[in-house]
This record gives structure tokens, C-alpha cells and sequence, in this order.
């Protein structure tokens, strides 16, 4: 048998997140039993070059097409069909967020295996989301909790959580200076790296940066502001008469620099869901203590550390964790920084990551 064929779909890489994780997952799997393409809908954004950079065939064309009309919609499919057949792929993985089921009827008329990893703890249309799970050779989820909330009676669903690199993604030593941002060493200092949508609880957060009333305690929060939400936070700061303890940095590629500028980073998710969200896994590899909220994928992370665990909304208990946080004699605090750098090292490496996936891929293909 020659090496397994495997299409990795993802809509863009306009954002980082599943992007950097379809990277990892391209740049893991062992090259002399895998054969690895990508296929995305654009080559816009930065991370694009990065993907690129990996020398691996990507396809810039679309693996989806829309239901309707509906009397045109064998064709289309049967267009996308031929593409996956011409390529003789064996496995297609979707990385895609939506519920769209068009891609897995294509691929199962081009005779492919098809398989989708469940990466959020929210359901949206269930018809369609139990038409492509039902139409997935495959299901992976990213957190324990998925299976029994969405995929009761299944028997082809795997947890295989997200990894990361973690020679890339360091232990950083504390830093005090990154470009045109500068603290003291007074100040302690609370990151937060973020996607700027309102279920993230910066807001929350805020608030708990106000209450803990000591100018030597600042945030930074690294993410793109440029959206509704984010001129909000933005205006809320002004109002709230913050500016000179919290800076938005906007977007970036790379964060672990800003990381190195933290004393701990907190996520505030304000509701019970997340799927595995890893700007908080980065900033744990990279030896920081990390402060979260008690909901799904978050208390994941941070088991065996539930003493970091805080109730969503609570901006008062992020303050007080914050400030348990920051009266922590040095040794002990570095002593749990490297405990959890050593958890992520354990369980979310790159490493277990793509011979998790590869182990997966060889079982469909009886290989």
C-alpha cells in the first residue's frame, strides 16, 4: 500500500486559531506514511505565508457549496466530487466551524473517508449538524464533555484533544519592554490573549481590573479590536477612566512575546461553553499561571488546577485570584509555573497531537 492521502479543508486563514492547529496537524504527521494536502477558499491573510512555508500542495478552491437552489444542488456537489476523486484523496478532515454537510455528501460520492472535528460546545442548526455528522465517517471532539452533549448513541466519536508546539511556545522569562509598550517592575501585569466576541467576558474582566484598585496592576489584552465588540471594550476603557492601566495591542500573529510580558494570564468567558480554546494552553506552555472561568473546555485545560478556576461573571472573583496571584511568595509561584507548563508538555503536545490523528487516519484506512 502506498502512503494514505489526506486532504486537511479549512474556510480561510484570515484568523489564526484552527489555522495555526491545521498547521501543527499538517507539519506533524509523518511524511513517509502520510501524503498531506490543504485546501482553503482564499489565500488572504498573514498566516497564509506561514501555511505556505510548509511546501505542501494547497488548494485554493471552495470543498462547499451553498443548499440552495436546491434543483441545481447534485451538480454542484458532483463538481466538488470530481475534484476530491481526481486527487484520489482517502481521507478528507474538515476543519470548518459550521454545520454545513455539503462537503461530507461530496466526498462520500467521490468515495472518500470523511471526518470532522467538532470544535465548539454549540449545536446551531441541529438538522444540519446531525446531516454531516450522520454523513462523517468520523466525529473527533476536543473536550469530554461533547460526546455526551451532542453525540449520544454514536459509536464513531473519538476525544482527541488540540495540541501545540511546545519548543515553540516556550518558557518565557518575565519581560518588561516590547516595542512601543513598556512596564515598570512594580507593575504586575494580566494578559489576556482573545478573540474580541462578546462570550469572551472581557467586559468582566475589566470590571475586575477596576476593582483591584492599585494603579501597578495593568492589563493587556492582544487581539483585533477592529469589530463592534471591540470598539465597545475600547470605549469602555475610556469611560471607566482606565487607559493609563489597560492597552489593546489589536492583532497579532505572534503572541508570545506579549506573553512574556504577563504575570498571569486570565480567560473570562462569560457562559458555560467552551470547546478548547488555546491562548490560555500557549500561555501555559510558555510558564504562566493561568486564571479561568468555570465553564466546559476551560475547566479541561485546568484540571488538576481548580483552585485557578473562577464562576463566569464573577469580576470580583477574578479580582481576588488575581491579587492571591500576585501576593504569592516567588518560589511557590514558580513552582506552579512550571507545573503547568509541565501538564501541557504531558497532554497537549504536537507530538501526541498528529500521532493521535495519524493513528486515526491509519485505523479508517485499515492500514
Amino acid at each position: 500500500m502506498g502512503k494514505i492521502k489526506v486532504l486537511l479543508t479549512i474556510p480561510n486563514f484570515d484568523t489564526a486559531g484552527s489555522g495555526k492547529v491545521l498547521h501543527d496537524l499538517a507539519d506533524g504527521l509523518d511524511k513517509n506514511i502520510f501524503d498531506v494536502e490543504i485546501a482553503c477558499s482564499n489565500n488572504k491573510g498573514k498566516f497564509f505565508k506561514i501555511i505556505e512555508a510548509l511546501g505542501l500542495k494547497v488548494h485554493i478552491v471552495k470543498t462547499t457549496t451553498d443548499y440552495r437552489p436546491f434543483i441545481s444542488l447534485p451538480f454542484r456537489l458532483l463538481r466538488i466530487a470530481k475534484f476530491f476523486r481526481k486527487n484520489k484523496f482517502d481521507i478528507i478532515h474538515s476543519w470548518h466551524w459550521s454545520s454545513d454537510w455539503t462537503e461530507a455528501m461530496a466526498a462520500r460520492m467521490a468515495g472518500a473517508k470523511w471526518i470532522y472535528t467538532k470544535k465548539a460546545m454549540s449545536w446551531g442548526s441541529p438538522r444540519s449538524w446531525k446531516m454531516r455528522s450522520k454523513l462523517a465517517t468520523f466525529i473527533t471532539t476536543i473536550n469530554p464533555d461533547m460526546e455526551p452533549a451532542y453525540f449520544k448513541g454514536y459509536k464513531n466519536v473519538r476525544l482527541l484533544p488540540l495540541g501545540l508546539d511546545t519548543d515553540y511556545y516556550s518558557r518565557q522569562e518575565k519581560k518588561y519592554n516590547h516595542e512601543d509598550i513598556s512596564y515598570s517592575k512594580e507593575d504586575f501585569v494580566v494578559v489576556s490573549v482573545v478573540n474580541l466576541i462578546k462570550v469572551k467576558g472581557l467586559e468582566v474582566l475589566i470590571d475586575a481590573i477596576k476593582m483591584i484598585d492599585d494603579k501597578h496592576v495593568k492589563l493587556l489584552i492582544v487581539g483585533n479590536y477592529d469589530s463592534d465588540y471591540g470598539r465597545g471594550i475600547c470605549q469602555k476603557i475610556i469611560d471607566e477612566s482606565l487607559s493609563d492601566r489597560i492597552r489593546m495591542t489589536g492583532k497579532v500573529l505572534d503572541v508570545r512575546s506579549y506573553i512574556a510580558l504577563g504575570d498571569v494570564f486570565v480567560i473570562p468567558t462569560n457562559v458555560n461553553w467552551e470547546g478548547m480554546p488555546m491562548a490560555p494552553v500557549e500561555a501555559m506552555s510558555s510558564g504562566r499561571i493561568v486564571i479561568g472561568t468555570n465553564t466546559t473546555g476551560v475547566n479541561y485545560i485546568l484540571k488538576g488546577f481548580e483552585t485557578l478556576l473562577v464562576p463566569p461573571n464573577d469580576s470580583g472573583a477574578i479580582a481576588e485570584k488575581i491579587k492571591q496571584v500576585r501576593a504569592m511568595p516567588a518560589e511557590e509561584k514558580q513552582q506552579l509555573e512550571l507545573k503547568i507548563r509541565d501538564k501541557v508538555c504531558r497532554e497537549y503536545s504536537i507530538n501526541a497531537f498528529a500521532q493521535n490523528y495519524g493513528n486515526l487516519y491509519k485505523e479508517l484506512c485499515n492500514a
